[in-house]
């Protein structure tokens, strides 16, 4: 037997030891007999015992006795050391622990002081036990479990407070709102949280509204209006509301409380009789209150069941807005034309075939609803039949040459006379009506069915894209992934393709790489751009190397969408103008 230090046992040593710093580690090494053959020096930073306990050949039980001794033990705050179990309990329950093949624990050797042991005992008898320092990473953990239990305790204040409040980051959309402003609109919180107001408004309060957040958020002036609120049950709100700026610069956040006040508007005092003891107060000028919110739908309180078995609920008024049916079988016609009738104050909507127009005119009378005027697809093959056939309603055939402002004049003076002033048009009509839906898209190509293809995987994204479109009045298909983007594309030859750049299957830069691909032997390429979370110049150098047009970055709004599509697609000025 050789009683001395092996060859290398120096190198050895200095290797665990640039180990242990380069690693931020305190290692103790310890063979099967419990005697120490290797000990770091910031194992003193852990423990405040003398150094001689770290010598080689110093036993594991003296070294645990040592760390007993200095009341910093694992497990214990100063204050609290010699209150501990005794001496030699302690000892035998931690050589227990380095026996064990496997032992890890984070413990406190401190009032704010934290470690990780691991500790291992290889088939070899040799012990091994590395210690980190982890009270950053604590404090970090701690700091979040508060920071969790605030938000959790601010939330719940707000959602008792009776006054609605919302709360929008510096893009405007929801970030938080309580019970209270959920119940104005009769929609549950995770249905609004995302969402602009744009998605929950007519566009004229939306845009108004819009416009007082972004100079609030802009000056930091606090925007005070008196509003009057119309709830979705129904039930009017009287309201001042203040929107607030608050945060830091680049981290603005807008709060908007509405100030319940229809207790002073209303009044109490003596309502049907009844004494409340609240003083009645009147409101010099009611005009001070406008309009805001009107979220009622008088339709979802309709209990279908009833409808059905009593007929029609709601009688018919006839002095409310003309009412115009249009015949077509073409589905981009009735997209894009029943709008516009809309927008021009006419009650619309379209049938498709012969069958459907039989149908609804049986209704019509069944009910009592009279029909204005007949628009008539000049392009469907029975058109001349369905315009000699109904010669007791005015009926007017769609014409290619005709404007926008042609067809509205026609429109409403067929619905002024209100029978006969049948226009006739050629019943050799192209299939589309070229102001409505152009014959001739960009490039000189036929007009597509569905004018933009959407590639995006975010659900809520697509949401917000097709109420954009929608809101336009632009056919669109939405594709969950770049695989299915692409087929959408050889389907429908659309006019634009918005892009999302991360999806599943395929993403959106192979998938636009397959589109150029497929476009080398057309006579045009269909506009493609590039939706990223970020403007970062490695997905637009990226984007611009797939064969993208251009780039738009999240979140999105009307006004990109529809810069986006003034800018790549050709249109005449009547679509957009509408």
């Amino acid at each position: 037997m050789i009683d001395v230090a092996s060859f290398g046992a120096n190198i050895q040593k200095s290797v665990l030891e640039a180990m242990s710093d380069a690693l931020g580690l305190a290692i103790l090494v310890c063979d099967k007999n419990d005697e120490i053959i290797f000990a770091a020096r910031p194992i003193l930073q852990f423990y405040p015992i003398p150094a001689q306990f770290l010598e080689t050949g110093t036993r594991l039980r003296d070294f645990l006795g040592a760390v007993f001794d200095s009341g910093v033990r694992n497990g214990t705050a100063p204050e609290t050391s010699l209150r501990h179990s005794n001496r030699d309990e302690w000892i035998s329950e931690h050589l227990s622990h380095h026996w064990r093949e496997r032992f890890e624990v984070v413990e406190r050797i401190g009032r704010h002081r934290w470690i990780s042991l691991r500790k291992r005992r290889l088939s070899n008898g040799l012990g091994i036990v590395s210690i980190t320092d982890v009270s950053e990473q604590k404090k970090r953990e701690e700091q979040i479990q508060l920071d969790l239990e605030r938000i959790e305790l601010t939330e719940g204040i707000l959602d008792c407070m009776p006054n609605p409040i919302c709360v929008k980051d510096r893009n405007l959309n929801y970030v938080a709102v309580n019970k209270a402003f959920c119940a104005i609109h009769g929609m549950t919180p995770e249905a609004i949280l995302g969402r602009s107001v744009w998605d929950l408004l007519e566009p004229e309060l939306a845009e108004k509204f819009e416009r007082s957040d972004r100079a609030t958020l802009e000056t930091g002036a606090v925007h005070c209006q008196p509003e009057q609120i119309v709830q979705a049950d129904g039930e009017d709100l009287w309201v001042v509301t203040r929107k607030f700026r608050v945060g830091g610069p680049g981290k603005y956040l807008l709060v908007t409380c509405m100030n319940d006040v229809t207790d002073l508007v209303v009044g109490y005092a003596d309502r049907d009789g009844v004494k409340t003891g609240r003083t009645p107060l009147e409101v010099k000028d009611y005009n001070a209150f406008v309009p805001a919110q009107n979220c009622y739908d008088p339709f979802r309180s309709i209990d279908m069941q009833h409808l059905v078995e009593a007929g029609a609920i709601i009688e018919p008024v006839s002095a409310i807005r003309h009412r115009a049916l249009l015949v077509t079988s073409s589905a981009v016609l009735e997209q894009n034309l029943v709008p516009l009738l809309r927008r021009w104050g006419l009650d619309a909507c379209a049938v498709r075939t012969r069958a459907e127009l039989t149908a609804f005119e049986e209704v019509c009378a069944a009910r009592g609803i009279e029909i204005a005027a007949l628009i008539v697809d000049g392009a469907m093959p029975e058109a001349q039949d369905v315009v000699s056939n109904w010669t007791a309603l005015p009926s007017l055939q769609l014409a290619k040459n005709w404007t926008a402002s042609d067809l509205r004049a026609r429109v409403l003076a067929l619905c002024g006379k209100g029978s006969g002033g049948a226009v006739a048009g050629a019943a050799s009509a192209p299939a589309d009506w070229d102001i409505i839906v152009p014959d001739i898209g960009p490039a000189g190509r036929p007009a597509p069915d569905v004018e933009v293809v959407v590639a995006e995987d975010n659900e809520i994204n697509q949401f917000v894209f097709a109420q954009i479109l929608e809101g336009l009045g632009i056919s669109y298909r939405i594709a969950a992934n770049g695989e299915e983007a692409v087929r959408l594309w050889q389907q429908y030859r659309p006019n634009l393709v918005l892009m999302d750049v991360s999806m599943p299957v395929m993403n959106g830069f192979d998938a636009a790489r397959a589109i150029r691909a497929a476009e080398k032997s057309a006579a045009f390429q269909t506009p493609i751009i590039a939706v990223t979370a970020q403007a970062l110049d490695i997905d637009i150098d990226e984007s611009k190397a797939a064969g993208m047009d251009d780039h738009i970055t999240k979140p999105i709004s009307p006004d990109m969408i529809e810069a986006v599509y003034r800018k790549f697609v050709v249109t005449r000025p009547e679509r957009m103008a509408g």
